[in-house]
């Protein structure tokens, strides 16, 4: 008999055109009281026709799919069904594809050797309203940002941050999380979190990701390599 006081389980679908991909997200999704699996599509076009009967609260996106891709889908999905989030699951740490997501609507990207705890808690944020990145992309993403074009001027964008809001600005574009910021600045959780929706105000954006995308397309983050 289900237990009226229990928290709702948070609904996961799943988009993948791998069936052992899928096969191994179900397992991991299944052992985890909390969540609960309704959609398994093996595309986008099948994932949106399933939108349509059954209420999703996060999907699992693969990019790479036939018919409809991950980006399109993702595009389509948040236009049509604003409440439901996307996590991009891809093979690499860090693509032009995951950004091309992000920019479509997706909360954060994790590669698919993700565990089982890690995806779980994934998927909490995510449905929570926070974003996600994988912690083995920073590298990754320091080197996106270190190569990216360079804006017109770095100061004038900065100009609206105060001194510790460019200090978290520069570890959020790591993917570092509120915690890990919190230890590194040597500030209280909600001190962290108080400069994070700062920023995320100043530019007008919904999510930490979108920060990153941000940076990224500015340049304004990383050191800048030397030509050789």
């Amino acid at each position: 008999m289900t237990d009226p006081a229990a928290p709702a389980r948070i609904r996961v679908a799943i988009a993948d055109d791998q069936e052992l991909i899928r096969s191994a997200l179900a397992a991991m999704i299944e052992v985890h009281d909390g969540l609960e699996l309704v959609v398994e599509a093996s595309d986008g076009a099948a994932l949106l026709e399933q939108a349509r009967a059954h209420r999703i609260d996060v999907v699992l996106m693969d990019i790479r799919m036939p018919r409809l891709d991950g980006i399109t889908t993702t595009g389509l999905l948040r236009r049509d069904h604003p409440h439901t989030r996307v996590l991009v699951l891809t093979t690499y740490d860090l693509d032009e594809y995951v950004f091309a997501a992000i920019r479509a609507g997706a909360s954060g990207f994790l590669t698919k050797d993700v565990s089982s705890d890690e995806l779980a808690a994934a998927i909490g944020a995510v449905h929570a309203g926070d974003a996600v990145i994988a912690p083995r992309a920073t590298a990754t993403l320091v080197d996106f940002v270190a190569w990216a074009p360079g804006a017109a001027d770095p100061e004038a964008l900065l100009a609206r941050f105060t001194a510790r809001e460019r200090e978290v600005l520069g570890e959020l574009v790591t993917g570092a999380s509120n915690e890990v910021i919190a230890r590194r600045l040597f500030m209280t959780g909600n001190t962290v979190k108080t400069h994070v929706a700062a920023i995320l105000a100043k530019l007008e954006l919904p999510d930490r990701v979108h920060v990153v995308i941000w940076a990224f397309e500015n340049g304004i983050a990383g050191p800048r390599p030397q030509h050789r």
